[in-house]
């Protein structure tokens, strides 16, 4: 199933860097599509430490609760990445899938299963063939390289509905280092995280300790994919990992309050970001990409929930679609949202124009001026609600007729 690139896709897909220790392949297992990898293999140097978030979802998937029982270890040897199948709500048929796949992985890149980390994207509900691995992931590990082409390859193989990969690199110094830091993502639909997003994987050469790993992974999460969202909809199936070979020869950070993690968390962070927003800006059908900025509430919790309140309301991301000032839909979303809030102190821009103050349309309110914005690609709606010093930024996306198309043909 192929889709149109989206209109708000970058204009040229990123060239990532080798990362030393780090190895990648693709393969074709005909996991479910015909014709195009599904794949992805990455066999890691011993020693690299892993941090992870995953979804909080009550249903997870089968992959999901194999990464958590995994986690602990802190040392990755190898990751193995499917697309088609996101083997979620399959029982016991669902755990051997997992099993099966880590024991071939681990066969493949000389270690114990309980090094290896599987991530699963796809249909939901429907066994996972986990022979199909057989032979593939050997022959990976036999072609695994670093060279910089087989980035965009991989980020393609782990892809769905989406129409582009989405890839972010970044270089730092930690001291006199220094170190790589390389993303991947993928996600369109059914995007709603609550932890981190639908897959992403991020390595680095630096070396850091798992557990401080693990914080600048949770911190790191909840400014960026944590303020994304496409349908509201949060997936089984939601990875976060973050590996560290150590190979850039940096002397190892231990500690959390190391004054050289500063420019490192900067960088991740300011990574995550851009691989969550290239994220909604793959929502799909997406036509238009949306930042929704709150202020002035109660306290930053307030300010969240009804960002996202604005951000996931059909009515407004329709009326994003439709390029209608439509702020009424905005207040409805503000109101709806169970925070504090009081009519007469709320404000609203669209862009630069402020279309609503104190309770009713904005005085030198013009439409034309409020279209002008709504006919752009990306559209900024910022509330104020005049209580407090709570801030809060999401992103997302308009609702098109093609979102219904793309999802109610998802399985044919």
């Amino acid at each position: 199933m192929s889709h149109p690139v989206s209109p708000l896709a970058p204009a040229h897909t990123p060239d990532l860097p080798p990362i030393a220790g780090v190895r990648l392949a693709t393969a074709q297992a005909g996991i479910r599509y015909k014709g195009r990898t599904d794949v992805l293999f990455v066999l890691l140097d011993p020693g690299t430490q892993v941090a992870g978030v995953f979804t909080r979802s009550k249903c997870p998937s089968a992959a999901v609760d194999w990464c958590r029982e995994q986690l602990p270890a802190r040392e990755a040897r190898a990751v193995v990445v499917n697309s088609g199948n996101a083997n979620a709500f399959t029982g016991l048929k669902g755990r051997q899938a997992v099993a099966l796949t880590a024991e071939i992985a681990a066969a493949a890149a000389g270690c114990t299963p309980d090094r290896i980390y599987i991530a699963s994207t796809g249909v939901i509900g429907e066994p996972l063939d986990a022979t199909k691995f057989e032979g593939v992931l050997a022959d990976c590990a036999g072609r695994a390289g670093p060279d910089a082409e087989r980035w965009a390859e991989a980020a393609r193989a782990i892809m769905t509905t989406d129409t582009f990969p989405k890839l972010a690199t970044r270089r730092v110094r930690l001291g006199d280092t220094e170190v790589t830091i390389n993303g991947m993502a993928k996600g369109a639909g059914m995007i709603a995280p609550d932890m981190a997003t639908m897959l992403s994987f991020v390595f680095t050469d630096a070396a850091i300790d798992a557990p401080v790993l693990q914080g600048l992974l949770r911190d790191g999460a909840e400014r960026s994919f944590n303020c994304v969202t496409v349908d509201g909809d949060t997936s089984t199936s939601d990875t976060l990992l973050l590996f560290a070979t150590g190979r850039a020869g940096n002397a190892p950070l231990t500690a959390a309050d190391d004054p050289r993690l500063a420019d490192f968390a900067a960088a991740l962070d300011d990574l995550l970001i851009e691989l969550a927003q290239l994220v909604a800006r793959d929502g799909e059908g997406a036509r238009k990409f949306v930042t929704v900025r709150v202020e002035g509430a109660t306290d930053d919790a307030s300010a969240r929930r009804i960002a996202f309140s604005i951000a996931n309301s059909p009515l407004v991301k329709t009326a994003v679609a439709g390029e209608d000032a439509n702020w009424g839909r905005v207040v409805m979303a503000v109101g709806k949202a169970g925070e504090p809030a009081e009519r007469d102190r709320l404000a609203i821009w669209f862009g630069d124009v402020r279309v609503a103050v104190e309770g009713a349309r904005d005085p030198a309110y013009s439409e034309a001026a409020a279209s002008a914005v709504m006919r752009e690609q990306e559209v900024t709606i910022r509330v104020d609600l005049g209580l407090g010093a709570g801030t809060a930024r999401v992103w997302t996306c308009d609702l098109t007729k093609a979102y219904v198309e793309i999802n109610g043909d998802y399985r044919s």
